[in-house]
Parts: structure tokens; C-alpha cells; sequence
């Protein structure tokens, strides 16, 4: 049978509209058979193909009056009823769930019927409206009597989100019934996150692949801004508590709190079924404050504390170097302060341990570069990326075929803040640069390279301006949960005896003995003989946790044609292409 015979019967049996289904041409070849590789769109002129996989594509044409795409059922709105009340079947399941009648008219959620793929059939389904200024963009839809679920359009917003109210909490929820729970106990700020908990979870932190589905906090900002506060109900499995840690990290843990359920409980729905409104009440009012920096009870680390009792402390996230993660590691929510005489290579081993940590990990980084414009920046990273220059000269350079590969990975990792301006930036307007950075794009990490770059406001001394400077900046990375770099020039030194200038510490920035006591790290970049050797050492002078790093120092190797350095000296011209004798093109 001709693949357009059996596209076309598909087509029909399935209707006008969207489709994926197997592909009839590599399904056979593929490891996964019944993957739906091929995408149908299905109108009245033909249909419009494509599969993924084998990159089979093409046009059907309609043959003449035979071809008539049938309404496809799985994206037909709700059957409206004509005095718009709630079938019976619908408010018998809702009260189920303990949501009454006036809380589900309240949010506008319909009764009606549906094609459910999964069932196979078209059954009375209940309709969770997503609106937008009033007016409905997409719906969720839920089989009554049995399982099952599809979608009207795409949710992409908070489900709830117009009756978000500006002076009160928020509640953000895991799915559309928790939300109506809450709103049934008097709690109308209450939201649901559009597409459930996240899958993907790694250690129990958010799978990077995950990040798109984080979109919803960056639509609702304003709302989130004038919260008072934000309530995370998610539900109380690995992902759902992934989730919530990610959200908080997003909004800033400062202005998080945290709900627990009483045991026998997955969420909050489960509360009110189970207990009822006085024990969802009860939740409520048992909120606690997001752990951050402050003071607490004891109880709320108590589950910390166990978890650290069989498995230890653990470490941080590796630098991408065995020899410095001796050292050094890299711990969200802390403060590395990085100096270095001039060109020692401090802003090249920050850009490469960014690298390292998106090509490993998939972070994503935010960059506010003072001596760096963007392009020049984005050229060293691509550079790092494949470890080739990036400009033409006696070496190999990226390709342009790798140009675009790198334009796409700078592009999904990294961030830039840049005054185009020309004007000084102030660390009030930086942070909340950062800020948007983290819940628009997820970044876990950020640098500020150098600060002697940021306006200091006021009639403070230089010394009470860098104290208080460096106290911000850490409270932002402890409730946002980055690390954060933070670059500083040494004063000038003076060479010793031997000739040699000796390593800068803490105690040697400009300006302040707060860049040694506010730092949790501390590490200098040092190349003894720049000119006659590539050798950098990097000496870690303050580490505040033993079980993350120590003072010490490791040495890596600078590659000035790739601006990569590696743990191992290499010839920078080993890449060189050679010729043999006779063929010199000169």
C-alpha cells in the first residue's frame, strides 16, 4: 500500500485538524515502533505531512468531493448547556472533591462532552477554563466517570489567574483542584501552575530540559510582585517538591513559604476530601517561612538534618577540574569573590567553568561584563565550547557550521545585562536585573566582572559602601539559590625579594577588609610568568565550609589560541596544520 493511501485513511478516520501518528515508512526500522513520529495537518484542500525521524515530508491533495475531513471531536470547546449551569453528573463528581457548586461557577469551569483519546470515546467531561483578561484561551478536560484527559487549546498561564487579588498571599498549586480547594476554604488567590509538577528530577532538582515549563512565573510578575507573599502547595512527592523549590528559587525564597500536610496526604485536595475544610484551614495557618538565611526553629531543619546523618554532607557541583574540585566546588546560593593582578586569566577561568557547567549540567548563567561587549563575550564562550579560536590565524578556527551550533548554545545558557548606554550601573539595579534573569530564563549562576564598574550611591565611605554591597549580593544568591562570582583588582603590589609579585588575597582588594569576611570563597587567579609559560595558579584563600572545598592552590594551563584552560599543559600549535618539505605555501 502507497504511503499517500495510508496517510489518507488516517486523515479521514481522524479528521481536519492536527495529528501525529506512526510513520508507515521507518516506524519498522526504529527501536521504538509505535512512536508517533509524523505529523498530519489535515485540511479541507489535502494534507500537509512531516515525520521527525526519517524526514519523509509532502502534500496529499484532496481528491475532489471523496476527501471531506470529518470536525475533529478531541478539540471541540465545551457543549455548552443553554442557562449555563452545571450538569448533574458533573457537580456529583465535584463534590466528591469537596468543591461546591458556587466555587466551580465561580472560576467558570462548564459541563459538557468530549472525545477522550486515551478512552476512545466521547464521554461527559468536565471543563477547567484558562483565561486570560476574561476571556478563555484554552481548557482543561476531565472525564467524569473515568480517567481520562485532553486539552482545548494550550494552558500556558496560572489557572486561576485573573482573581489573583494584590493585597493578599498566593497560593501557587499543582493542579487545577487543589486550587479550587483552597478557594472553596475563602483563600481566592489561589493559582495552579498550567502543565503539573515537572518529570525530569535530578537529585531532587529540576531536570534543565524542564525549564520551558517555568514560563508561567514570568507571564505573572506583576501579579507575583504585589503578592505580600507566595504560599507553594505543590504536592508533597519528589516532583511536585522539585517543583516547588524551583519556584521558590525563581520568586525568591525570601518571599516563599511553604505548606505541609498532615500525614496520609499528597495535596491539598487530599486534606479537604479526607479531613476536611477545618484541617485545610489548619494547613494554612501552620505556613512556614522558605529556609533562607535568618533565624528559625530547629524543626525546620530537622529533615536536613537526618538526611545529612546517613548520607553526609556532599559536595558541590564539579568546576569541570579534578585537581581544583579538591579545592573548589561550586554551591548555589554562595558568594565566590575572584581577584588577580591584570591579565592573570581571572574572567577566561570564570567563563570557562561556565562552560564546563552548562556543557555538563545545563545551568544557565546571567553575565554582567563591564569590560567585555557582548559579541566579543559570546565569541571567548564559543571559543571555550569547541576549543578553537574563534578568529582566523595560524590554527584551525570554528567552522561556520559550528558558529551556529555555538550561537545556539550561548543562546540557551547564557544571558547578558549590558549598559549600551554608557552610564554606571548601581548594584540596586543590577540585582534586580538578576533577579528577572532567574525567573525569566532559570539561570543558576551569574557573574560581575569587575566591580569597581558600579556607582556608589551616597554619603557613605568607600569601606561601609563595599560591606554593605556584598551583604546584598549574598542574601540574593542565598534566596535565589545562584552562585554568584564576583570579580575585585587587587591594589597595586609591590614585587618582593626575589623579584616575583606575590599573589593577591583578600586582604589586598581595593578598598574594604569585607571582601575577605563577606566572601564564602575566596580565589585568586596568578600567573607567575605569563610571557614564558602558560601556567595559572588558582589559590583558593578562604573556603567558609570544610565540606565543600579548602584553602590550597591548583595548577591549570592557559591556551591563548582557545581562551580554554585545561588541567594539563598542551602545545597551543599541536592543532597546526603541517606540510611536508617542498609543499611550504610561501
Amino acid at each position: 500500500m502507497e504511503i499517500d493511501t495510508l496517510i489518507r485513511g488516517e486523515a479521514l478516520r481522524m479528521g481536519e485538524g492536527q495529528h501525529k501518528i506512526i510513520c508507515p515508512l521507518c516506524s519498522s526500522d526504529r527501536k521504538k515502533k509505535k512512536d508517533r513520529t509524523l505529523s498530519l495537518k489535515v485540511e479541507r484542500e489535502g494534507i500537509l505531512f512531516n515525520c521527525w525521524h526519517c524526514q519523509d515530508s509532502g502534500f496529499i491533495a484532496a481528491e475532489e468531493e471523496v476527501f471531506e475531513p470529518k470536525e475533529r471531536k478531541n478539540m471541540t470547546l465545551a457543549v455548552k448547556f443553554e442557562s449555563g449551569d452545571l450538569s448533574d453528573g458533573t457537580i456529583s463528581w465535584l463534590k466528591k472533591r469537596g468543591i461546591s457548586k458556587k466555587t466551580a461557577e465561580k472560576v467558570g469551569i462548564e459541563s459538557g462532552t468530549n472525545y477522550i483519546r486515551g478512552l476512545g470515546k466521547e464521554v461527559d467531561c468536565v471543563f477547567f477554563p484558562y483565561k486570560n483578561k476574561g476571556q478563555t484561551y484554552a481548557q482543561k478536560i476531565r472525564a467524569i466517570e473515568e480517567k481520562g484527559f485532553a486539552c482545548n487549546g494550550s494552558p500556558a498561564s496560572f489557572f486561576n489567574v485573573d482573581n489573583i487579588a494584590h493585597d493578599e498571599g498566593l497560593f501557587i498549586c499543582e493542579g487545577e483542584m487543589d486550587a479550587l480547594s483552597l478557594i472553596e476554604c475563602g483563600f481566592e488567590s489561589s493559582v495552579s501552575v498550567p502543565n503539573g509538577a515537572v518529570m525530569k528530577v535530578v537529585d531532587g532538582k529540576i531536570d534543565p530540559t524542564e525549564d520551558a515549563k517555568f514560563k508561567f512565573l514570568w507571564d505573572a510578575k506583576v501579579k507575583i510582585d504585589c503578592a505580600s507573599r507566595v504560599i507553594i502547595a505543590t504536592d508533597a512527592d519528589g516532583p511536585g517538591q522539585a517543583m516547588a523549590e524551583e519556584i521558590a528559587r525563581r520568586i525568591g525564597k525570601d518571599k516563599c513559604w511553604r505548606m505541609e500536610y498532615p500525614d496520609g496526604c499528597k495535596d491539598i485536595n487530599d486534606v479537604l476530601v479526607k479531613k476536611g475544610k477545618k484541617a485545610v484551614e489548619q494547613c494554612v495557618r501552620g505556613i512556614s517561612p522558605w529556609p533562607v538565611a535568618g533565624l528559625y526553629d530547629a524543626s525546620h531543619f530537622y529533615d536536613q538534618l537526618d538526611e545529612i546523618y546517613e548520607k553526609g554532607m556532599g559536595s558541590g557541583v564539579s568546576t569541570g577540574y579534578p585537581n581544583l574540585d579538591e579545592l573548589y566546588s561550586i554551591v548555589e546560593g554562595q558568594l565566590t569573590v575572584v581577584t588577580g593582578h591584570p591579565s592573570s586569566g581571572k574572567s577566561e577561568l570564570i567563563d570557562q567553568i561556565m562552560v564546563n557547567l552548562a556543557e555538563e549540567r545545563g545551568w544557565k548563567f546571567a553575565i554582567c561584563s563591564f569590560e567585555n561587549e557582548p559579541r566579543l563575550h559570546i565569541a571567548k564562550l564559543i571559543s571555550k565550547h569547541f576549543a578553537k579560536p574563534f578568529f582566523d590565524g595560524m590554527t584551525p578556527r570554528v567552522s561556520k557550521g559550528e558558529l551556529e551550533v555555538g550561537k545556539k548554545f550561548v543562546r540557551e545558557h547564557f544571558s547578558f545585562l549590558y549598559q549600551n548606554d554608557g552610564s554606571m550601573a548601581t548594584i540596586e539595579n543590577i540585582i534586580e536585573r538578576l533577579k528577572i534573569a532567574v525567573m525569566r530564563h532559570g539561570v543558576r549562576g551569574a557573574v560581575i566582572d569587575p566591580y569597581n564598574y558600579i556607582q556608589k550611591n551616597g554619603d557613605r565611605t568607600e569601606t561601609d559602601w563595599i560591606s554593605e554591597m556584598l551583604t546584598q549580593l549574598r542574601v540574593f544568591a542565598q534566596s535565589h539559590g545562584i552562585h554568584l562570582w564576583f570579580v575585585a583588582h587587587p591594589t597595586k603590589m609591590m614585587r618582593g625579594m626575589d623579584g616575583k609579585i606575590p599573589v593577591p588575597k583578600g586582604y589586598d582588594i581595593s578598598g574594604s577588609a569585607a571582601w575577605f569576611a563577606k566572601a564564602d570563597v575566596g580565589m585568586s587567579v596568578h600567573r607567575p610568568d605569563p610571557v614564558a609559560s602558560s601556567l595559572s595558579e588558582v589559590h583558593i584563600w578562604k573556603c567558609r565550609f570544610s565540606w565543600v572545598g579548602k584553602q590550597g592552590s591548583a595548577d591549570l594551563y592557559f591556551n591563548p589560541l582557545t581562551s580554554r584552560y585545561t588541567q594539563f599543559e598542551e602545545d597551543p600549535f599541536a592543532e597546526l596544520t603541517t606540510y611536508e618539505e617542498g609543499d611550504v605555501p610561501f
